[in-house]
């Protein structure tokens, strides 16, 4: 493994989707943050290129796709709480291929985040939930197709379950999927994955942990040769769409117990941001702000194959 993790992003991420709730200038006010900070330079970013339709096909039904590239308003696109337009597909495209590259770089630096994705509602033949490709779901088939893993996990800590990624990989013991999300909230019905913990509202850091290091238990005893961590911002106390309980501390140690999980044991890992809608959109850039420099932090030491402390 090189040192040094990679950061993947690009401006096509950005695009109209109109007065919404999901932020979508927090991509960009991640950037920002990131490089003024000094914590990567501004010519370090890896541009990553859009998923081609035969990535996509690998997960995605092909009348699906063809809904989304003719922009046309059907029941298979119509979950997505989005507008259909031009940009808005490009960039969950473009995303998707992002997801891709950072799960690649994470194979050879051992972690990689990129500034963006985790659309774990999008399923095989539907948009759901402000999602319309699974950019984890293709991420995971591209690398299997190509040889470089054989075996899987996707770690979703999203306040909101998971549901297309469980859908996809129903009964595919190559993926283990772990969904620990609130209970009482979207979706409903939730979609059986490989191990799903639903929290009680207002369930706090303490409870939080204790149940995620459980369910962690199972990831490591699967091997994966690769995880695809979705790092989602809206378990905080203060996010519009969720009814958890998490402090800012208690989101770095959740963000810890992943990557440094990880690291100990030598998996690569992929970080995708997932969903944040904090009330004021600055908590949900310092959430995300908070977890590259995690995966920054380790990267050396994962790199070196040294165990984390």
């Amino acid at each position: 493994m090189t040192a040094g993790a990679a950061v993947v992003h690009s401006p096509g991420y950005r695009c109209d989707i109109g007065p919404h709730v999901f932020p979508m200038a927090k991509f960009g006010m991640l950037r920002e943050r990131l490089v003024g900070a000094g914590d990567v330079d501004e010519a370090a970013f890896v541009e990553p290129a859009p998923a081609t339709r035969e990535e996509l096909l690998l997960v995605h039904g092909p009348e699906y796709l063809d809904d989304l590239e003719q922009l046309r308003w059907t029941p298979r696109t119509m979950m997505s709480e989005l507008p259909l337009a031009r940009d808005v597909v490009d960039a969950y495209v473009l995303t998707a291929g992002g997801t891709t590259r950072a799960a690649r770089e994470a194979l050879a630096r051992g972690v990689a985040v990129n500034l963006g994705g985790g659309f774990h509602h999008a399923g095989p033949d539907r948009a759901e939930g402000f999602c319309y490709i699974n950019d984890l779901a293709v991420a995971i088939r591209v690398l299997q197709r190509a040889g470089g893993v054989r075996r899987a996990a996707v770690v979703d800590l999203d306040v909101h379950q998971g549901n297309g990624t469980a859908r996809i990989f129903r009964g595919d013991d190559s993926v283990f999927t772990l969904s620990l999300h609130q209970e009482n909230n979207y979706p409903a019905p939730k979609e059986p994955g490989d191990l799903d913990v639903g929290l009680a509202d207002h369930t706090g850091d303490t409870e939080y942990l204790a149940r995620l290091d459980e369910a962690l238990g199972r990831v490591w005893a699967f091997a994966p040769d690769l995880v695809l961590y979705q790092a989602g911002a809206d378990p905080y106390f203060d996010d519009q769409l969720g009814g958890l309980s998490l402090t800012m501390a208690g989101l770095e140690a959740r963000d810890r117990r992943v990557l440094e999980g990880c690291a100990a044991r030598g998996i690569p890992v992929a970080v995708t941001l997932g969903g944040g809608y904090a009330c004021d959109v600055a908590d949900t850039v310092a959430i995300h702000l908070a977890t590259v420099r995690v995966a920054l932090s380790l990267a050396p030491r994962h790199a070196a194959g040294e165990p984390a402390r």
